[in-house]
C-alpha cells in the first residue's frame, strides 16, 4: 500500500488533517490537469474542489485496492469528460492554448521559462502551439491518456487503473495516440 492509500485510510477513519495532508499534496497538480481538461483556470479550480469533494464524501467507502493517485485522477477524469460532454458547443466555439492567459483570472497555469533569444521563442512556442493543438484534437480517451502520460507522469498501469483499460490496452491506446501525433506533426517537424 503507498502512503497517500495509508493516508486516505486515516482520512477514512475520521481524520482531518490527513485529508489537508491529501488535498495540500495533490490540489495544483489537479487544478493543472482539469486545466488542460477544460481550457480555463477558473473552470478547472471548480472543478479541481469538486474532485476533493468527491474524495471526501467517498471516504468511508475508499478501499485501498489502487494507489490513491489513480483513484484521485479516476475521480478527476470522470469530472472532466462529463464537464466537457457538457460543454462541448462552448468548447468549439473558443479555442484555448495551454499558456494563454485566462480571461478570467489573468494568471497562466504554465510558467515559461527564461530563453536564450527571441528566434529562440518563437520557434518553440509554434512548436508547443501545434502539439497542444494536436492533442486537443485527439479522441477523448487518448487525450486523456497523453494528459496523464505527459503532464502528470502516470505510468501504464496508473492510466488504464484510471481509464478502466487493462495495461496492454493502454499501451495500444497510447501508442495509437502518439503515432497520431507523430502522422499530423510531421509536415511541422520537416519546416522546422
Amino acid at each position: 500500500m503507498d502512503e497517500d492509500s495509508a493516508i486516505m485510510l486515516q482520512v477514512r477513519a475520521g481524520d482531518d488533517a490527513a485529508f489537508n495532508t491529501l488535498v495540500e499534496k495533490y490540489h495544483r497538480p489537479i487544478i493543472h490537469f482539469m486545466f488542460r481538461m477544460v481550457h480555463n483556470q477558473a473552470i478547472a479550480e471548480e472543478l479541481a474542489q469538486e474532485v476533493f469533494l468527491r474524495v471526501y464524501r467517498s471516504r468511508e467507502t475508499y478501499r485501498a485496492e489502487a494507489r490513491f493517485s489513480t483513484w484521485l485522477y479516476r475521480i478527476a477524469t470522470n469530472l472532466g469528460v462529463n464537464h466537457a460532454r457538457d460543454t462541448r458547443q462552448e468548447r468549439n466555439a473558443h479555442t484555448v492554448y495551454l499558456d494563454e492567459q485566462d480571461s478570467e483570472t489573468g494568471t497562466t497555469p504554465d510558467v515559461a521559462d527564461a530563453r536564450p533569444n527571441i528566434e529562440h521563442d518563437l520557434v518553440a512556442g509554434e512548436r508547443l502551439q501545434a502539439i497542444r493543438q494536436q492533442i486537443m484534437a485527439l479522441p477523448e480517451r487518448q487525450r486523456s491518456a497523453v494528459l496523464m502520460h505527459k503532464y502528470q507522469g502516470l505510468d501504464y498501469k496508473q492510466i488504464g487503473e484510471v481509464l478502466k483499460l487493462s495495461e496492454s490496452a493502454t499501451k495500444s491506446l497510447l501508442f495509437r495516440a502518439y503515432q497520431t501525433l507523430r502522422e499530423r506533426l510531421k509536415s511541422f517537424v520537416e519546416e522546422n
